[in-house]
Order: C-alpha cells, then structure tokens, then sequence
C-alpha cells in the first residue's frame, strides 16, 4: 500500500468482511487450542510422546504439542518485540495489555506509527535483538516481502480465508475495513457519495499524502471507483476539482474525513450518546474500497516462541473479537458467527455496508502508485 499508512494519531494504513472481513475468556482460548492438539491423546500422555520443543516450529502441534508447551517456551524468553501498531489503533491498546496480563511477558513496541514499509525497513536495520517479532503490515508489503517470513499455522487457520492467506503460512489476515467517510452532521448532510464532496460546505481531509500514506492513498481509489474500476487517474481528477473548489481541507480544519471505516467509527462512538453526536461515518454504496492488514512472524525474530504465541494469541475468539471492538472485521468473523462465538453487539456497531466489495490487486495498486508518484504533486501542489 503506497509507502503504506503511518498509524500514528488514528490514521493506518483488504458478521464477514460483509466485504467478509470476517467471547471466550483468554482461559478458555488456551483450553480449546490445547484441546485441538491433544483431544485425541490419552490423560497419561508424556512428554516422551510429545516432539521436542522447537520454537521456530511451523505450527503448534509440529514444534510444541501443546498449547502449555508454547506458553512454557514463551515465558521462558521473556519479551515480544512489535513494530508500527499504536494502542489507539483497532484496539491494540486492550489487546496488548491482554496478552502481558495472561502470559507475563513484556510487550515492546518500536515506531508506533511506522507504515508497513518502514516496518519492514526496521527490521532490516534492527540489531538482532532488537528486531521485531512480528509483523503487521498492508497485503501488498507482506506479498512483496514474504520471503523474510517463517511460515506458522495458528491453530485456527482453516477459519482464514483463503484468498487473504498466503497458503504456504508465511502470512495471513488479521483483520480489515472500508474506506468510509466521515462527517460532522451538525455542518454537512450526510454524503450518499464521494461526489456529494463537491458540493458548499463540505471541508474534506485525507488522512496524509497519497503518495506516503496508505489510507490516504486508498482514499483517493476509493473516489476513483466506477462500477467497481479503480483509475487513479480519475481520482485524482475528483481531489483536484475538490481543492479548486476550495473543499480540500486540513484534517484539523475538516468537518469530513476520508479514512478507513474503523478510524472513523471509533471517533463516532466518543460522541455516540449526545443528543447532538459530532461524527458520523458512511460507506458509500458505490464506492465499497476494502481491504486487510495481515499478521507475518519475523523469521530472524528475537523470540521465536512469544512470537507464535503472539499469532496463537491474536486468532483465538477473545481477540478477534477485541478487534471487532475496535470497529475493524476480524478475519475469522465469518466463522466466529458460524460458532456462535461473535460479539453480536460489537458487530452491531460496525458501520452499514451495502454493495459488492472491491480489493486493489497488486498490480492494480503498483500502477495506481506510480501514477500518482508521477502526478499528484503537479497538480495539487
């Protein structure tokens, strides 16, 4: 995605993410991913009867056995070292805290705001303990640096969607959103279409340059999209006529905002219960942009086994639906509603989707990207 999205101050960079993006206790998590490796072995397996302890291992069965083995290995090295998630993003704040809480062991995170690309830029850079564990970046980064991954099968994996996995493991889908548009109701009517931002009276912000900023960057496809075809060209056509028409604002003077449908919903919900609520957010019908951040574990990762851990961790219920409290669609959600095991009322709160779901393919973004390398500045100055 772009340069990717810095996710510093709520701007971050593909029931289902209804684009099919799709709560046990962390306790309950451990039973039933130990339950799954060891259901069918008798009460008095041993460790003789287990493989040995490999915490580079491509699944939990293969390098722990068990799930108790895993959390051993884990605790033992102490530490998981992350990179570019702050704690206001899609509720990484509860999450973290979640899993020092259960497990004991130190969270670290390096640049919170890092894009996907600087992420992958750090551990490039990183001295060897230093580097990060795992990785969470744009589909685009991790398909192009995918060779840097050590492959691991979380415990839930068949709940993962094919078509957002990397089916040899080295990567898969966390969770994701739309493009939406957010607005101040008590300034603007709501907007039923991007072109709608054309109008008097909307101030409309993208969330950074689309040219180093993913989610502006999926801002300006989201506008260019016409029966489903992105052309970067014709978004850009759309924000130029929106600056010379003096609509294009600032994010801090903007009574609208195009970003990602979660970053726009979570500011909904600080002012949900007014009488006058001071946000809003709309996906528009014909413009539905979506798209998925994935999960990739460092293969040079300092802490192996907190990193599978970690994965382990992020695919369980509990936390899949603690995305969902963050407004963005977990990846499992689909499955998780099938189980009888999503937040019903988290999901209530997700904003209205209608209409078919777009992904940019990675060609498709490649050639967006240089065209607007090529030819924003020229036009918007």
């Amino acid at each position: 995605m772009l340069a990717q999205t810095p996710r510093a101050s709520s701007t971050r960079e593909n029931v289902t993410l209804s684009i099919r993006l799709v709560t046990s206790r962390a306790a309950a998590a451990v039973v039933i991913l130990a339950t799954a490796v060891a259901g069918c072995s008798s009460a008095t397996t041993t460790d003789k009867k287990l493989p040995p302890v490999d915490p580079k291992a491509a699944s939990l069965a293969e390098g722990f056995g068990t799930m108790d083995r895993l959390v051993q290995a884990a605790r033992k090295e102490g530490s998981l070292n992350l990179v570019g998630v702050p704690r206001d993003w899609v509720n990484y704040g509860a999450i973290m805290d979640r899993f020092s809480g259960e497990y004991g062991i130190r969270v670290n995170v390096a640049e919170p705001g890092a894009s996907s690309q600087r992420e992958i830029d750090i551990a490039k850079s990183s001295v060897p303990a230093q580097a990060p564990d795992v990785f969470d970046l744009g589909m685009d980064v991790a398909m192009s640096n995918a060779q840097r991954f050590a492959p691991y099968k979380v415990a839930a994996w068949q709940d993962i969607p094919d078509n957002v996995k990397d089916l040899k493991a080295h990567w898969y889908a966390g969770y994701g959103g739309y493009m939406s548009i957010g607005y101040d109701p008590r300034k603007v009517p709501a907007p039923k279409s991007f072109s709608d931002l054309l109008k008097p009276g909307y101030a409309v912000a993208l969330p950074g340059d689309p040219v180093q900023t993913a989610a502006a960057f999926n801002g300006v496809m989201a506008a260019s999209l016409q029966a489903g075809r992105p052309e970067a060209q014709r978004g850009l056509e759309f924000f130029t006529k929106l600056k010379k028409g003096g609509g294009l604002a600032l994010p801090s003077q903007a009574n609208t905002l195009v970003d990602w449908d979660y970053v726009n919903a979570a500011k909904a919900a600080q002012t949900a219960g007014d009488e006058k609520p001071a946000w809003k957010v709309v996906v528009p019908s014909n413009a539905t942009l979506a798209s998925y951040y994935v999960e990739a574990i460092n293969k040079k990762a300092p802490h192996p086994a907190a990193a599978r851990l970690w994965q382990e961790f992020l695919y369980s219920d509990e936390v899949q639906n603690l995305f969902l409290k963050g407004f963005a669609r977990p990846a499992r959600m689909e499955a998780l509603d099938m189980k009888g095991k999503l937040d019903i009322q988290a999901a209530a709160k997700l904003p209205a989707v209608s209409g078919t779901p777009v992904f940019l393919t990675v060609p498709q973004a490649d050639e967006a990207k240089t065209y607007l390398k090529d030819n924003w500045s020229k036009s918007m100055g």
